[in-house]
């Protein structure tokens, strides 16, 4: 998804990523996560308007197509135009379990310059046996 993003321009900006992956659900309930929430936080490319935008990243905004595709519960937000209460949401939501217990997410640059060697590590750790 990432790469579809960076290629129709959306380079600039960062994803917020949270899920059941990160409270080690395959230990706690035995049981694999079944997709990974983002929330991608980013500047149109120059030139561009959220009108002009609308149609090449609709994609990206269809959440059904985005979940089938890559099993990723995908949110846009276009900066700067992000309202406090936005971003309060998710860390509201994304800061606890559903026990009440805190936990984190993790922010990623949305700048493709680390996803070749991110990607290598990955393989690499898929190959030794690691589950993906």
């Amino acid at each position: 998804m990432r790469a579809g993003l960076h290629s129709i321009g959306v380079t600039q900006g960062f994803q917020w990523i949270d899920g059941s992956f990160l409270e080690h659900i395959e230990d706690v309930e035995a049981r694999s996560p079944n997709d990974v929430d983002v929330v991608t936080y980013a500047f149109l490319p120059a030139g561009q308007t959220q009108v002009s935008f609308l149609p090449t990243l609709q994609p990206y905004l269809d959440r059904k197509r985005v979940k089938t595709t890559y099993k990723v519960d995908h949110i846009v937000r276009i900066l700067p135009h992000v309202d406090i209460r936005d971003v309060c949401y998710w860390y509201s939501l994304w800061s606890h379990r559903r026990d009440g217990m805190w936990k984190g997410y993790v922010e990623v640059d949305l700048a493709p310059t680390d996803d070749t060697h991110a990607a290598g590590l990955l393989a690499a750790k898929i190959g030794a046996g690691f589950q993906s």
